[in-house]
């Protein structure tokens, strides 16, 4: 590990602390996996709104595997691309039921053979549920690891190597909830707030837009 990357880290524990939570609600694994197929293109507040209903109508795994597609479709509408979100969702779920036993498998090749379930997902359950070290690469992480010039890849998978090159294991899961609340909260797209940051020290980004004169401090 960098010199660079144990500041940047010292810095957003201080900041933010260790402690593990999530941005989605959930009572279980089954839950938490249908609340992150759901979060695709969608805000966690929002998501949050819709499966405090939607576990109520479909409470385990079993109901929604038998879900009606337009019954499904309506109760999750306001998510976004609620065709496909829903098509995966009873498939997923049909697919824990027939090859699962119903319940949500830990491991990284099992979880991504299910529909609407890529590396993303995949590493929320891993981490979140199973506590297994798994860098979760978002639209935060990805922006953000790039202005601090841990990555310069575009591609979520490269991004997740590369993270997992330079960050200790500890850290692997804590740099995707740190990075999602300094980019709610300071380092916001399109318009980051530099003069309030505390890691303007270590981006990459921040200084080459002060070398063009375009620091916002």
């Amino acid at each position: 590990m960098t010199k660079k990357t144990k500041a940047i880290l010292e810095l957003l524990d201080q900041r933010y602390g260790t402690d593990y939570r999530c941005f989605l609600n959930h009572e279980n694994a089954w839950q938490l996996l249908v609340a992150t197929i759901l979060s695709a293109q969608c805000t966690d507040a929002r998501v949050n709104m819709v499966t405090a209903g939607l576990f109520q109508k479909y409470p385990d795994v079993y109901a929604m595997a038998a879900a009606d597609l337009k019954e499904l479709e309506k109760a999750i509408h306001s998510t976004g691309f609620y065709h496909n979100k829903a098509k995966n969702l009873i498939a997923c779920c049909q697919d824990l039921v027939e090859k699962h036993g119903g319940e949500v498998p830990s491991s990284l090749e099992e979880l991504t053979a299910l529909a609407g379930v890529g590396r993303k997902t995949a590493n929320v359950i891993r981490g979140n549920i199973f506590h297994q070290p798994s860098i979760v690469v978002d639209t935060h992480v990805k922006r953000i690891s790039k202005k601090l010039g841990v990555t310069k890849e575009e591609d979520p998978v490269k991004v997740e190597k590369d993270l997992m090159k330079v960050l200790p294991k500890d850290h692997w899961i804590l740099w995707n909830i740190q990075l999602i609340t300094l980019g709610r909260e300071i380092c916001k797209a399109p318009t980051p707030k530099c003069e309030e940051c505390f890691l303007t020290e270590h981006c990459s980004d921040y200084k080459k837009r002060k070398q063009k004169g375009k620091g916002n401090d």
